[in-house]
């Protein structure tokens, strides 16, 4: 091991101001990611034309939650004094392994009222490597192989929840369902007819029913003597139903209740956030979060799909109440009015996605937990790997 100055060996930069070509979504003239100072979605907040950083190289949030390192393979633009550091020669410190290292033993900001990291400051860090070039690379790829299925559990997720919700809106809200013949039902010439409810035509023998006919709110009583997984705002990611982030109920001393594995979760403070999603495990959730339980097993797909759907979003912010922190009731969200039949309901929820997204979760969670205990045992040396290792690339 030896001690080196980050300064020494890396080239550290800060970001700037966003580029003027910018977009926030992709296209193909504007497909560089721009990465700011943020732990969501890897940081990107848009897209521009021209790379500023194109080599790999490790970034590192500035300001706010500081120090949080990111491995990046791909071209981009870092903003808003996001630093950005890249080794001066890969055959002496390579980039992934000191993406672990700053995971490992991060650089944490400086400041009373709001905490930042200088480029001087990272550049004055100081932090023990391992000589060997080919042990420092053995090391990130082991890590690297970990976070890699982590990386792929989640891909997997995201296509299952885009694939069945692109069933949910074919169905549900166009009506193209299979009909007896197994074509879409309305551009085939079904009969439709006027709801007065939905104010608009669906299918005949369809109904139109509120949520509170198949969701209950649930408010089950929490042991507080207990230490378990506690699901809260801070942890639901914006616009998935696959919740891999939780806390601990150690966190929490009043305002929480107990949930089961599968219960439905909906965000009840700034709906606009758009968090919905279901629960991997039985533990706690906190009050600030709406829990549901459905009343006929059949109702579960529909329900999780609707209550996660851009539709029920908007009536969430339309019902909310309050100005700076607007809050939704739950009775006003279980008002909301979805077109039904039993038939098709039962055929889509016969796709199993709740387990399949659930068995995601815990794995990857598994797997963290792994990586986070080799991590120091790695870097310390208390697992080696033999020094004569011939790496190829």
């Amino acid at each position: 091991m030896k001690k080196i100055r980050l300064g020494d060996y890396c080239e550290i930069s800060a970001g700037g101001d966003k580029p003027i070509n910018f977009s926030e979504s992709k296209t193909n003239e504007l497909n560089i990611p721009v990465i700011a100072n943020s732990s969501d979605n890897k940081g990107i907040v848009g897209y521009t034309d021209e790379a500023k950083i194109t080599q790999k190289s490790v970034t590192i949030t500035a300001r706010g939650s500081c120090g949080f390192p990111h491995y990046r393979t791909t071209p981009y633009v870092p903003i808003i004094r996001l630093i950005s550091v890249i080794p001066n020669d890969e055959n002496i410190l390579d980039t992934q392994y000191l993406y672990y290292l700053l995971k490992l033993k991060p650089f944490r900001g400086i400041g009373s009222v709001q905490s930042q990291i200088t480029v001087p400051q990272l550049e004055d860090y100081q932090v023990d490597i391992v000589d060997d070039i080919n042990i420092q690379r053995e090391i990130a790829k082991c890590l690297g192989s970990i976070d890699r299925k982590i990386e792929i559990n989640n891909k997997i997720n995201t296509v299952l929840e885009t694939t069945m919700r692109t069933i949910y809106d074919y169905w549900f809200l166009q009506f193209e369902f299979p009909n007896d013949k197994g074509k879409p039902y309305k551009s085939s010439g079904g009969k439709m007819v006027y709801n007065e409810k939905l104010k608009r035509e669906i299918p005949e023998g369809w109904t139109a029913i509120k949520l509170v006919n198949i969701l209950e709110k649930v408010n089950r009583d929490f042991n507080y003597e207990e230490d378990v997984k506690t699901y809260d705002l801070s942890n639901m990611p914006t616009n998935s139903i696959a919740i891999v982030e939780t806390s601990s109920s150690n966190n929490f001393e009043t305002n929480l209740f107990s949930v089961k594995t599968g219960d439905l979760l909906f965000g009840s403070i700034r709906p606009y956030l758009k968090k919905a999603g279901l629960a991997s495990y039985d533990g706690a959730v906190a009050g600030t979060i709406h829990c549901y339980e459905v009343k006929n097993k059949i109702d579960y797909n529909l329900a999780l799909f609707t209550i996660s759907s851009e539709n029920f979003f908007k009536f969430a912010i339309n019902n909310s109440k309050g100005t700076k922190m607007p809050v939704v009731a739950s009775n006003d969200l279980l008002e909301f009015i979805v077109p039904y039949n039993e038939e098709i309901v039962e055929k889509f929820n016969s796709i199993s996605i709740s387990d399949k997204i659930i068995a995601n979760v815990r794995q990857t969670n598994e797997l963290a937990d792994l990586r986070n205990f080799l991590m120091p045992l790695l870097f310390n040396g208390q697992v080696s790997f033999k020094k004569d290792i011939k790496y190829e690339k």
